[in-house]
């Protein structure tokens, strides 16, 4: 039964995004970026290119929200992100539908993985505020391998589940993530009720684009 289920299957491994993908971080990330920017005396950015970052990893978001503020202050900047953050990270919840349907590919058997552009820390206490750690058979986070788009991230979890890339699929919802899935070599799939605007997908040719986490049900256990 097992083999049969693995034939039909077209992606063995399924890596996803976490902000703005399973967990519906976007508006808060984008005001503590704001500010934290704020904090530190630089030009605030607006929701839109404080929204950019979100998935990239600290360093590469901060330059990018905050080009005014010098780098030497990034270690304050990036302090008073995590302070703005942890106040509210308790008032952040996981899409509706995302735990029935992370468990549905599991009984699939489906390898899961988080990828992204948290830190290990981040990744892990919101993994614990949302008690999904027993869902996850992997996941790499950008401190301890590279920023979104280079694709460190899937290899090393392409590598440790002995997968190739055209049985890999990478779930996000930025361009970050797409980018990271063709640099890798893997499919990807987009979600359009994340940080970016889902306009600027066609170029980075995801498989499909869910508008909604029931739509990304219904493509997966169609095509997954």
């Amino acid at each position: 039964m097992l083999n049969e289920i693995a034939r039909a299957r077209q992606f063995d491994l399924i890596a996803f995004d976490w902000d703005g993908t399973l967990f519906d971080s976007t508006a808060i990330i984008t005001h503590c970026i704001q500010l934290a920017v704020r904090d530190v005396g630089g030009i605030v950015p607006s929701d839109e290119r404080a929204a950019y970052v979100i998935g990239m990893g600290l360093v590469d978001a901060l330059a990018h929200a905050a080009p005014d503020v010098p780098a030497a202050r990034y270690p304050e900047l990036a302090a008073r992100y995590r302070h703005h953050y942890l106040a509210r990270q308790h008032d952040i919840v996981l899409f509706e539908g995302v735990q029935p349907l992370l468990e549905q590919l599991r009984s699939r058997h489906h390898l899961l993985a988080v990828a992204t552009g948290k830190s290990r820390r981040g990744l892990n206490d919101a993994l614990r505020i949302a008690r999904l750690e027993t869902l996850f058979d992997g996941s790499r986070t950008a401190d301890e391998t590279a920023g979104k788009p280079d694709p460190l991230m899937l290899r090393e979890l392409m590598a440790e589940f002995d997968v190739p890339p055209e049985r890999t699929l990478m779930i996000g919802d930025t361009t970050h993530d797409l980018l990271m899935a063709k640099n890798a070599g893997c499919a990807s799939l987009g979600v359009s009720y994340g940080a970016h605007d889902s306009g600027d997908f066609a170029e980075l040719a995801p498989r499909h684009v869910a508008h909604t986490v029931a739509d990304l049900r219904d493509w997966l256990l169609c095509n997954g």
